[in-house]
């Protein structure tokens, strides 16, 4: 057996997306800073230019997951970072969204097998929202080392079954002489061609 554990280092090879909410971006573009310099500080290329981390804008939380998990599909990326914030109002809206947007993100990652990281803040006011994004500390940091985490234990687990069970080797499965004796065909293969013959239909 082994121990599988997500590591901070060898990121390089690594591919990430990020996808940011427009909506409140005084806070979501702290948190993008935040995010770009955790990934800075283990090696990764944030340059919008380079091949390493996509950025992706939408207009706001609601429409994060539905974009997260059309860029799992593509297969390019080790892991997809959302960003975003949502603060209570006085109306119900709050709730509503907060809600859907944390089904929506999970959603991604259990369909599509990419770590999807909910970096979406749920606050009550902007004070609270601030405080995360920067003046006491950056969420945005968080939410990268969890990105960077997954995509090393996802790359461990699917190496070590690559490695278990290699694409051309075939898997055999054994079954115990009860269980053929109680799958085993009614008629032998000769009685199947007599009954045929009779016009019965084999089982």
């Amino acid at each position: 057996m082994a121990v599988f554990e997500g590591r901070f280092t060898q990121a390089e090879p690594f591919r990430f997306a990020l996808v940011i909410g427009r909506f409140n971006d005084l806070v979501t573009s702290k948190l993008l800073e935040g995010c770009q310099d955790c990934l800075k500080r283990h090696g990764i290329d944030t340059d919008p230019q380079g091949h390493q981390v996509d950025y992706v804008w939408v207009p706001g939380c609601f429409e994060i997951p539905l974009v997260a998990r059309q860029l799992a599909l593509t297969n390019r990326y080790d892991a997809v970072i959302c960003l975003g914030a949502v603060i209570r109002g006085n109306t119900p809206h709050f709730d509503y969204v907060a809600a859907e947007v944390s089904k929506g993100i999970a959603a991604a990652g259990f369909q599509t097998g990419v770590p999807v990281v909910f970096g979406v803040l749920t606050v009550d006011n902007m004070q609270q929202a601030l405080e995360r994004a920067g003046i006491k500390s950056n969420k945005g940091w968080d939410f990268a080392m969890s990105a960077l985490e997954m995509a090393s234990l996802m790359h461990q687990i699917r190496g070590s079954a690559a490695a278990a069970y290699p694409p051309n080797a075939a898997v055999h499965q054994t079954l115990p002489a009860a269980v053929k004796s109680a799958i085993a065909p009614e008629f032998s293969a000769p009685d199947r061609q007599v009954a045929e013959a009779d016009g019965e239909k084999s089982p």
